[in-house]
């Protein structure tokens, strides 16, 4: 009797131990985590803020990425956080990287340090991508000099063709344009964000600096969004770009409304957020 009660005791417990040792094997799904002014750099602007969703896995949850403007000195990550939550609603499965980038002023210039800095924090986030369970493909949302920064990255830095699409928003294009080339303070603004150093001797900077020049066939999917009054960045930048897009055989689709730089109605607004929504969706897929 005693020894069948030891017994009885001994095979329970290895029972309960082979139960337990495979329910700690069980993989607990993620939780929804949030990172702020994550740094990527030394400097105090090479910060992005990381929203990463529940459930994600290493080889399904891509990335939306989102660059402000602000004509390359002023803008700050902030300035996108309108967007957050059409993201969040309409891609939850979606991780979400929000860049702010070193301003240019008098002793920082913009080019090509800014592309520099999307490449840094895009490259970080490849890095972690064990530890935050992320599949570093990208689409990249940017406004203004952020859609600049975004499209230059894409088209001339990319070369292992991470970018996926380009949601391009009222971004300049192409600076040998007439609207830039004929502005006699063109060329002092030009001298003031570049870099001179970090290239050739006698490049040609309008030119250089323009993604028009830099389209070829494999380049990323683009979707862009032009204001039909837009003071700041003509509509010709937008019609020049698409042109360009066509002839390499890109798929790209070119939406014009009616207003300046970005100041559209929410029917508008709307309708880009939906643009934009269609190319995740198309381009950006997350796999069941």
């Amino acid at each position: 009797m005693y020894k069948t009660a030891i017994l009885l005791v001994i095979f329970t417990f290895q029972i309960c131990f082979i139960s337990c040792s495979k329910d700690s094997s069980v993989e607990v799904p993620l939780l929804e985590a949030t990172y702020l002014d994550v740094a990527y750099g030394t400097n105090p602007q090479q910060k992005y803020d990381l929203y990463l969703p529940a459930g994600r896995t290493q080889d399904k949850t891509k990335v939306l990425v989102l660059v402000h403007g602000g004509g390359w000195t002023e803008g700050d990550k902030s300035d996108m956080e309108f967007i957050l939550p059409y993201i969040k609603t309409r891609h939850p499965d979606h991780a979400i990287l929000n860049v702010n980038y070193v301003l240019a002023d008098a002793n920082t210039a913009a080019f090509p340090n800014q592309f520099l800095d999307l490449e840094k924090a895009l490259k970080k986030l490849t890095s972690d991508k064990n530890n935050l369970q992320i599949l570093p493909e990208f689409g990249l949302i940017g406004t203004s000099a952020g859609a600049h920064i975004s499209m230059m990255y894409a088209y001339e830095y990319d070369i292992q063709k991470d970018v996926k699409f380009i949601a391009d928003i009222v971004g300049p294009t192409d600076f040998t344009d007439p609207f830039y080339s004929e502005n006699p303070t063109f060329p002092y603004l030009l001298n003031f964000l570049v870099d001179e150093s970090a290239y050739p001797i006698n490049t040609n900077f309008p030119e250089i600096l323009s993604p028009v020049y830099h389209i070829n066939s494999q380049s990323s999917p683009s979707l862009l969004f032009y204001g039909s009054a837009d003071p700041l960045i003509p509509l010709s930048n937008g019609q020049n770009l698409s042109a360009i897009l066509s002839d390499a055989g890109v798929d790209h689709n070119f939406t014009i409304y009616d207003g300046g730089h970005g100041n559209w109605s929410q029917s508008n607004m709307e309708d880009m957020i939906y643009q934009i929504s269609g190319y995740v969706d198309t381009y950006l897929s997350i796999s069941e």
